[in-house]
């Protein structure tokens, strides 16, 4: 019971968190400004590491608000000007209006993706085979498309999944209004075959995310950072694709060899089944749903298939900004499947906006990470080694700091380093362009380590499916590690050995 006023600002504060979880972020706020006063450098390092913590501790609070009073106490003190924030949101208003539109966009064409994916889901039974189809597909479109739609795709679908089971498993029909993220209603009988399913689900999203890099690595539109590499460079598609090959070829084929070692030996949380209560349930729901197929629904369909096929089109041609197809998307999307009531079109911005009010946080300490130049001894020191191992230390400096930091923020800061030490006549047009290829390896291969590398992984992270599969912070890196090592170290072997 509260007594006072001063415990009730306590209990308000951070809400339902863990008292030693509130008292961890108050230490922080103190210790902070007395760091910041002696050695701003140990100050900024440190603040990345309470903002890793907050990403960290997901699960018991959504990292906006502890990250971003840790942020807003980071300008308050000076670590970072307002004007430096404004900056970094600025370089990355592509990122933001994606998600904010694309996302959005993504949800009115949810009928769309999970009627596609319940008959590949109840058509291929080998658990091996899915994993391998959701690596392989994610891997393509991210070559073309972006990661963090493919992304939003995929949540999207396991979603869906997720919802029928959970509505059926509490007692209810698919018609029936229903959380399912209140485990309260689950019969005790359907308990194991949740917990299942969410393993299930977890790999197969896991997969889906790793293939986001491995064919994001590829193309120059594959990441945003590979746009940047590709302009300071002076490559166009085919001449970056072909610069890249020697190295992202052979991390593709060991990245998908690596899927079906998983899913084969079931060890890192991979090689869960679908339980046959599932199954069996998802084959009832496909059934019903095609037994109240109107020609309404069809032509919803129809048009949702219509939009996505324009929506590909138009991202493979660079038509616009991806954000800015994506507000297409909704426009058509909605216009033509019946929805034109502002509480339905709301509904649709619930899952993108806490996450981009997130990485507007992220892009504060990103702000820090610039201005108190946390990176500038790593990159000098790389720079002044011998020409030959410069290739692999590339690599290596660029792969640690993009899965601690930004791999977006890294690559644009090395390349430019490295531009202006090219344009100063100190290397060689050669030696720029390995460097280059390194440094694009770099922050998208060893950053699928940690959700702070790569958006795609931060997103899924923090979005609405994380918590209903128990997908932690932890769990994520658990996950990620034998691909962390494969891709790393392949990738690493082929820098070695052809640059």
């Amino acid at each position: 019971m509260t007594n006072t006023l001063s415990q009730a600002f306590y209990q308000n504060f951070l809400g339902h968190s863990p008292n030693w979880y509130k008292q961890v972020i108050v230490a922080f706020l103190v210790i902070n400004p007395v760091v910041f006063a002696l050695h701003p450098f140990s100050a900024g390092w440190l603040l990345i590491i309470e903002f890793i913590f907050t990403l960290g501790m997901a699960l018991k609070c959504y990292p906006l608000q502890p990250g971003g009073i840790l942020a807003l106490e980071a300008v308050i003190i000076g670590m970072v000007s307002p004007d430096g924030v404004y900056h970094e949101v600025e370089n990355n208003l592509e990122v933001i209006l994606l998600l904010i539109f694309m996302v959005a966009g993504i949800y009115f064409m949810k009928n769309l993706l999970l009627y596609l994916f319940t008959k590949i889901l109840l058509g291929i039974r080998s658990k091996k085979m899915l994993a391998l189809f959701f690596s392989v597909s994610s891997a393509f479109l991210s070559a073309f498309l972006d990661a963090l739609t493919v992304t939003a795709v995929i949540i999207s679908v396991a979603v869906g999944f997720y919802a029928v089971y959970h509505k059926v498993a509490s007692g209810k029909h698919y018609h029936h209004e229903h959380d399912h993220g209140d485990d309260s209603g689950v019969g005790h009988d359907h308990r194991t075959d949740l917990d299942q399913f969410r393993a299930f689900l977890r790999s197969l999203l896991m997969h889906g995310a790793v293939g986001t890099a491995l064919g994001g690595v590829c193309t120059q539109v594959g990441e945003p950072q590979n746009l940047i590499i590709a302009d300071r460079a002076g490559w166009d598609f085919i001449q970056f694709f072909v610069q890249m090959a020697p190295i992202t070829m052979p991390v593709l084929f060991a990245g998908l060899a690596t899927c079906v070692i998983l899913e084969s030996i079931k060890k890192f949380d991979y090689g869960a089944e679908l339980p046959v209560a599932v199954r069996s349930i998802l084959e009832d729901f496909n059934m019903a749903e095609q037994s109240k197929m109107t020609l309404q629904l069809k032509a919803s369909l129809i048009a949702q298939a219509l939009v996505a096929l324009l929506l590909i089109i138009c991202l493979a041609l660079h038509a616009a900004e991806v954000g800015l197809i994506g507000l297409m998307v909704i426009v058509l999307g909605t216009a033509f499947t019946g929805i034109t009531e502002e509480h339905q079109i709301g509904k649709a911005f619930e899952e993108a906006l806490p996450f981009t009010a997130l990485l507007v946080v992220f892009f504060t300490i990103v702000g820090v990470i610039h201005e108190l130049h946390l990176f500038a001894g790593i990159i000098n020191y790389v720079l002044h080694l011998e020409t030959d191992v410069q290739p692999g230390m590339f690599f290596l400096a660029n792969g640690v700091l993009s899965a601690i930091s930004d791999n977006v923020f890294v690559a644009t800061v090395y390349i430019d380093e490295v531009l202006h030490v090219y344009k100063a006549g100190e290397i060689s047009k050669e030696h720029f362009e390995k460097l280059a290829i390194a440094i694009n390896t770099g922050t998208n291969l060893p950053s699928v380590a940690t959700p702070n590398g790569q958006a795609a992984f931060l997103f899924l992270l923090t979005s609405a499916v994380a918590p209903l599969i128990r997908l932690s912070y932890g769990k994520m890196v658990w996950m990620a590690l034998p691909y962390t090592v494969v891709m790393g170290g392949v990738g690493f072997m082929c820098v070695e050995l052809f640059l």
